[in-house]
């Protein structure tokens, strides 16, 4: 570590040494509002160089002394090109126009969104909302989440589960960022709709592997969407009422072009109608978006920003269970110089579960709460070489279950699981170099440490085994515990350190095509506990300590890249391995709600996942789309371990939960007139491994099933096709009241896709029968959208 920072001081004087050169910086933003445009292109003609915007809008580049053509590129805007003498350090900030405004000196262009051959970015896919929206339309709501299922190596979670699978990844093992806070659930109302409101919502981009330092406490990939600043020029709104649910945005200037204010929220109103067919079921969500940001002046701004989101699902008042996220966020950006950029953010992260079982008489609550402090520098040294640093700090609060009586006559006793608590602390450093004209590398290193702490009873097992092994019984099960050792407020009850190198490097074999390749070493100190076969699976976070070891992955990737036609076809092309150490998997019969002592049901095992992804894009005219294919595996092997025994399946490899052998998606779009368009998107992926009974024998007069190797079998293939068509009656119209209508169908052809199958004992006959479980079948829907 010492050497490395001896030897990028010198890299720094170096840059010193050159020829005199100044930087022209300044920030990219949307000229209609203001709106600060993320990923934007500035890219010097004379010298062939350029940069993007960071995550905030700002841009740096140094040059010699001179004269240049700057030329602005974004998706879904025209092109902008300035000259600009540059004699001195000089801020410039730009404007740029979206494809619907015409104005003279700006240059029209296409808006293809190229594959960036040079940058050493790979395993990466980023969206902008204007991309989003040329997606095919669902219940007609742009959906975030959707629009990441159709990349190569993304999954969902299974029909009616929430979240989403990333190269034969868990859904735990995604860090999901909102405006940088940590969003724990990502899915609203079984995963039909994501928690992510388009309207709100200005960019995202997916990391799947290349993940750069600065990105830790995950080792699958990393989700980071921001939300739009809100307008600062003048007061707009936009909404949509549909037959499931409606949303509505404000958003508008608390001084102009200094500060401004959004405000959006949606909720679903499904349940209403059940209510009126005297149906006892129900199932809604509703959520909240804000954000507030201020320019104190050109050096430095701040932003608050929150989300708030809750579901409810209510079956015949017996079942009761509410679930969501509270995000809080306050930042600060602060420019040193016209060469260093920095953001300190202070964030709260809540995500909150319950349960009430009414016939039982029994309450259950659980969540997890997170407190961040980052601080973020990037540093322009030149056109050719930039470094990122920092550090943050997480404090967690773990409460693993508090069960309490739901009525007078329950025999449920009160009791509260004991609190958790750790700390999170890393720092990290990572630069951004070319090399000569063809090379261009991407590399760092992050330190991160996790401290286990009290205020807690821990329990003591005869050979630190809290899993044994009954061979009389062929199964595991729960150790008796020895005895507990108190760990007072604060005390460290286990404490772990890991490295994390990362690198990535691209080499341009011409202008219009690359290879590339990355490593990456990501550590996760946090353990999903979830039955993840039920619709609404039980989620309970616990940290790791000497009985559940962090998560520690390392992954490799090649990739080869191309642009046809100047970027109206595009190809990507990526093989990965990865390898992770520490993933447990439960015991047979693992109980989990209640459990005080989560060790006792669970072995350590690993994991390895490894496949080919392509996708191929069409970027212009009228018909435009994609199609992504992923051939892929994803393995487990859980010895015995500590606890002796064969272990799960005989301690052979096995397939997870989350492998899908194949995984096909196509979307299109397609412009038909000016005022009507249509979408469509299918998807067919494999079934989700299950475990059936191979036979089954009687006791004291009861059928009791004989299953066989875990994971062994699969559901019916996943499959469905959605269309949309879209309506914009007067498309000319860009001032005042503007609306359309959109029609959609979800499974179009009514696919009834099981998100389990069970097997039971067929009470009037006798025989055994398999019995699957489907929860979404046809969905027509109209939406009527407007804005002004």
């Amino acid at each position: 570590m010492k050497n490395c920072l001896i030897w990028l001081l010198c890299l720094f004087a170096g840059q010193q040494i050159l020829a005199q050169q100044f930087t022209l910086s300044g920030t990219i933003s949307d000229s209609s509002n203001n709106e600060t445009l993320i990923g934007a292109s500035v890219y010097v003609v004379e010298t062939k160089s350029g940069t993007t915007t960071n995550e905030y809008g700002f841009y740096s580049i140094s040059l010699p002394p001179g004269t240049y053509t700057v030329k602005i590129t974004y998706v879904g805007f025209l092109d902008q090109q300035q000259t600009v003498t540059l004699n001195s350090n000089t801020r410039q900030n730009f404007k740029v126009s979206s494809d619907s405004q015409q104005l003279s000196e700006v240059v029209v262009s296409s808006d293809n969104p190229k594959t960036n051959i040079r940058k050493p970015e790979m395993s990466v896919n980023k969206m902008t909302v204007a991309e989003i929206k040329r997606m095919p339309v669902v219940l007609g709501e742009t959906d975030v989440l959707k629009s990441i299922l159709s990349l190569p190596g993304v999954t969902n979670a299974g029909e009616g589960a929430s979240g989403f699978n990333v190269r034969g990844g868990a859904a735990d093992q995604n860090l999901i960022l909102l405006d940088e806070a940590t969003v724990y659930n990502s899915s609203h109302l079984f995963g039909f709709f994501s928690v992510f409101n388009s309207d709100a919502i200005k960019d995202l981009k997916l990391y799947k592997g290349g993940i750069p330092a600065r990105y830790g406490g995950r080792v699958s990939s990393v989700l980071e969407i921001y939300q739009k600043d809100g307008n600062s020029n003048e007061f707009h709104a936009s909404g949509g009422i549909g037959l499931i649910s409606s949303r509505l945005m404000g958003e508008g200037p608390i001084v102009k072009e200094k500060g401004s204010f959004l405000v959006a929220a949606r909720a679903s109103y499904a349940h209403l109608f059940l209510k009126l067919t005297d149906n006892d079921n129900s199932a809604y969500f509703y959520d909240l978006n804000t954000k507030l940001n201020y320019k104190l002046n050109d050096n430095n701004n701040l932003y608050l920003s929150g989300y708030f989101g809750r579901d409810v699902i209510d079956i015949n008042d017996n079942f009761n269970n509410k679930y969501g996220n509270t995000v809080l966020n306050l930042r600060w950006n602060h420019l040193f110089s016209e060469k260093l950029f920095s953001n300190l953010s202070l964030i709260y992260s809540d995500y909150y579960y319950g349960l009430n079982l009414d016939f039982i008489g029994f309450n259950w609550d659980s969540g997890i709460k997170n407190y961040n402090i980052k601080y973020d520098f990037k540093h322009y040294l030149s056109d050719k070489f930039k470094l990122f640093y920092g550090l943050n700090a997480i404090y967690y609060d773990f409460n693993p279950g508090e069960i309490t009586p739901s009525n007078e006559t329950s025999g449920v006793i009160a009791r509260t699981l004991e609190q958790k608590h750790a700390f999170e602390p890393a720092i990290y450093l990572e630069a951004e170099q070319e090399l000569g004209s063809k090379f261009t590398v991407n590399y760092g290193l992050r330190y991160s440490l996790f401290y286990r702490l009290g205020a807690q009873s821990y329990n003591l097992y005869a050979n630190d085994q809290p899993v044994v092994y009954n061979s009389e019984l062929g199964l595991y099960e729960k150790a008796d515990p020895i005895g507990t050792r108190e760990y007072s407020k604060g005390e460290t009850i286990a404490h772990f350190n890991n490295l994390e190198p990362r690198a990535s490097v691209a080499y341009e074999i011409t202008s219009d095509q690359s290879v590339k390749a990355s490593y990456n070493r990501t550590t996760q100190y946090l353990h999903l506990i979830s039955n993840t076969s039920s619709p609404t699976p039980l989620d309970v976070w616990a940290p790791a300590d000497n009985y559940l070891k962090p998560q520690i992955q390392d992954q490799y990737a090649l990739g080869y890249f191309r642009n046809f036609k100047d970027g109206a076809y595009s190809l990507e092309t990526e093989v990965f391995y990865k390898k992770l150490k520490n993933r447990v998997d439960y015991i047979d019969g693992a109980d989990l709600i209640g459990n005080d002592a989560i060790e006792q049901v669970v072995l350590p095992g690993r994991a390895r996942a490894y496949g080919l992804e392509v996708l191929v894009r069409k970027n212009s005219g009228r018909l435009n789309g994609w199609v992504s294919y992923t051939l892929s595996r994803s393995e487990q092997q859980t010895p015995g371990g500590n606890a002796s025994g064969p272990g799960i399946n005989d301690g052979q490899w096995y397939k997870t939960g989350y492998d899908k052998l194949h995984n096909l998606a196509v979307t299109a779009s397609y412009k038909y007139t000016e005022k009507w368009s249509f979408g469509a998107n299918f998807a067919l992926q494999s079934g989700q491994p299950a475990t059936f009974p191979n036979g089954q024998y009687e006791y004291q007069g009861i059928i009791v099933p004989n299953y066989g190797l875990r994971n062994e079998e699969r559901l019916p293939a996943y499959h469905h096709l959605d269309i949309s068509a879209t309506y914009v009656g007067k498309p000319q119209k860009k001032k005042g009241w503007q609306s359309e209508w959109v029609f959609s169908i979800y499974n179009l052809y009514n696919r009834m896709n099981s998100a389990s199958i069970s097997f039971r004992q067929n009470e009037d006959t006798g025989a055994n029968e398999a019995v699957r479980l489907s929860i979404f079948g046809i969905i027509p829907s109209v939406t009527y959208n407007f804005k002004f």
